[in-house]
């Protein structure tokens, strides 16, 4: 059965959008607040999440910034806010689809089946493959050099590495690769995250005192890129045949 969270404070239109989905064969999960919806995910991966930006505690936007450093479940924001300026802020956040309350119903429907069509399907694991070692996040194992010689991470530091490699070139913030690897309730301590990156650079990259891979931001996060400061290679990140539902 097709889960939503549905993450709003007011109870009559929670009310509503559960007899509508529950109507139509959906499963339905309510959070009042970003607190409820970001404990829940921790855990759990629904189908498709309707946010409302105004909420309290955490507001909406911060929770799209949160769920998307560790996950592409689909989010329509609901809110009261019809200003363009609102709408761009929550798109580039990471939202998938936005509706101005009020809204119709079925037009909330419509959008949310072609949102599930969309990204229904299995998501491509990826096999990274860089001039200096090959990674197979499939099966959580690592090949360093020409030889392939096999280097073993432990969960942590596979946590860390394939969150970064899935998003090659981005700056990853501490707090998101924090919330990534050991959900949103831990701080983010650098000197931690520090400390896992020595033992990664030193398993992975050919010089580990001069990263090329896994670099630093200083006072910002951390970077993969797979070809810094050496010749590109077309396909340097491939996608492998396994797959896995979307989170």
């Amino acid at each position: 059965m097709t889960t939503i969270l549905i993450v709003d404070d007011e109870p009559q239109l929670r009310r509503a959008l559960n007899l509508n989905l529950g109507a139509r064969g959906y499963e339905v999960v309510e959070a009042i607040n970003g607190e409820e919806a970001l404990a829940y995910m921790t855990s759990h991966r629904p189908d498709a999440i309707l946010l409302d930006l105004g909420l309290p505690g955490i507001d909406g936007l911060s929770i799209i910034e949160t769920l998307r450093a560790w996950t592409r479940v689909p989010i329509i924001v609901l809110t009261v806010r019809d200003d363009e300026r609102t709408k761009v802020r929550a798109l580039d956040a990471g939202a998938d689809d936005y509706l101005t309350k009020p809204f119709g119903m079925g037009e909330l429907i419509a959008r949310l089946r072609a949102l599930l069509r969309r990204t229904s399907g299995p998501e491509p694991l990826p096999v990274v493959t860089t001039l200096d070692f090959r990674l197979d996040l499939t099966s959580h194992r690592a090949f360093v050099g020409k030889e392939e010689t096999e280097t073993r991470l432990t969960p942590i530091e596979w946590d860390i590495v394939g969150h970064l490699v899935r998003h090659p070139h981005r700056l990853v913030t501490y707090r998101q690769l924090v919330t990534a690897v050991w959900g949103p309730n831990h701080d983010p301590d650098q000197n931690l995250l520090r400390v896992h990156m020595t033992h990664i650079r030193r398993k992975l990259e050919p010089t580990p005192g001069l990263p090329t891979y896994f670099v630093t931001d200083a006072g910002a996060g951390f970077r993969f890129e797979p070809g810094n400061g050496r010749p590109a290679r077309t396909g340097d990140v491939k996608v492998a045949a396994q797959s896995r539902k979307v989170p």
